[in-house]
């Protein structure tokens, strides 16, 4: 039994990494990840060449905001008092961007921002921030003081620490480990959504193959239909662990050698802010999730009669996977609320969002426990219900939705 095992799980493993589709997808995130890396790199090649916009600061005022107004790569700003007739025909000329006059109103700070072509949202967003600052600025140079005092005063920042009187919460975590936990969590959220979204199809597809050309009737001759369907399930998961294999290779060279190793820097800031705990929370979350689905999508396999009928139920597991994305993705925002909380221990979802609750709030060591046994133990009993259900259902041909397969399954063997 073994030797069929290893025979089957092998066959399928070198199969599906030749293929067009796994080369194609790993390639894929490769090249998402060589973007996100080289994002910089890429802008300035797109953008490199472009002259920075010219904005003209009309000052009406007595203060002094040339260490507010600074120049960089996007923005050239240029004290002009010239007229304003002059200043503004140059605008409709494009000799420059804006036009930001600065005036009093009444003890506040006023600006007006001419445009002949309307800036770019980004643009708009640096120069109101900056605006708003300098208005608090200007306002503090009311009280006679210097723009280095000023500034002094602007740029002061508040030493914040926590001191936690509960005794059985004690040692909560910080705002920089919340933070860094969101980030961990958030990439292992979107690991899953993507894994799941790409195995789940292949191995619904390749039993449902197998199935509708009637090799499986062949096949199971010689192997048991609990065999092929440990083996399935081995073969993909083999398959998804050596894809996350080659993507942290990928990420690991670019993050070592890459910019002077710029990204590893940044990478090893946000670790050191996590716990060992939480890292061996995330990755047995991440596994055993994908294999939850896994064998749900060999069941499915089992029920459709055809290829074509894969995506139809598929469907409903797909439903379930991006409710869970975009409830994660609503706790970017707050990790804490009834939500996140609710679906944290649901199965099919609390490896996309516990590790974001362990990481991002200060949650008690039972709560993950729970919700790693309800996983655990939903995973136990989806295996045993399926390799049942599995020896009926994968020699049956059927017509209609996933409930009318399953009724049609148990009324033709029971």
């Amino acid at each position: 039994m073994l030797s069929k095992f290893n025979l089957l799980m092998t066959q399928l493993y070198k199969s599906k990494i030749k293929s067009r589709s796994f080369v194609l997808m790993t390639l894929l995130y490769v090249a998402i990840m060589s973007v996100a890396v080289f994002w910089s790199d890429i802008k300035e090649l797109f953008t490199g060449d472009e002259e920075a916009q010219k904005i003209a600061i009309v000052n009406e005022t007595s203060a002094d905001f040339s260490e507010i107004f600074v120049s960089n790569g996007d923005m050239a700003f240029i004290q002009d008092e010239t007229d304003s007739k002059v200043l503004e025909q140059k605008v409709k000329d494009e000799k420059l961007a804006a036009i930001i006059t600065i005036s009093d109103e009444n003890g506040q700070l006023q600006a007006e921002i001419a445009t002949f072509t309307p800036l770019k949202l980004n643009d708009q967003t640096t120069i109101s921030s900056l605006l708003q600052y300098a208005g608090k600025n200007y306002a503090v140079q009311q009280l006679s003081l210097s723009s280095e005092q000023a500034a002094q005063i602007m740029d002061a920042q508040t030493i914040i620490s926590n001191k936690n009187l509960n005794e059985e919460t004690a040692g909560g975590k910080s705002e920089e480990e919340k933070q860094s936990g969101l980030v961990v969590s958030y990439a292992v959220g979107i690991l899953i959504y993507f894994f799941i979204s790409t195995f789940l199809s292949m191995i619904t597809t390749e039993i449902a193959s197998e199935k509708g050309s009637r090799a499986m009737e062949m096949l199971l001759v010689s192997v048991k239909p609990a065999t092929h369907f440990k083996a399935k399930i081995a073969g993909v998961l083999l398959l998804a662990l050596t894809q996350m294999g080659i993507i942290a290779v990928v990420f690991l060279v670019y993050a070592k050698f890459v910019k002077g190793g710029a990204v590893w820097d940044m990478a090893a800031g946000i670790v050191k802010e996590l716990s060992v705990g939480y890292v061996i929370y995330a990755v047995v979350f991440l596994l055993l999730t994908i294999m939850l689905y896994l064998i749900i999508g060999a069941l499915f396999g089992s029920l459709v009669s055809k290829v074509e009928e894969a995506g139809q139920v598929l469907m409903p597991a797909m439903i379930i996977t991006m409710m869970g994305f975009y409830v994660m993705l609503s706790g970017m925002g707050n990790p804490d609320t009834i939500l996140i909380k609710v679906f944290s221990y649901i199965p099919l979802t609390s490896g996309m969002i516990m590790p974001m609750r362990i990481g991002a709030t200060d949650v008690g060591v039972m709560v993950p426990l729970i919700s790693l046994g309800i996983l655990v133990a939903t995973i136990i009993v989806v295996y045993v219900f399926s390799l049942s259900f599995y020896k009926r259902s994968v020699l049956t041909y059927s017509t209609g939705g996933v409930i009318q397969k399953i009724k049609t399954v148990l009324k033709v063997t029971t």
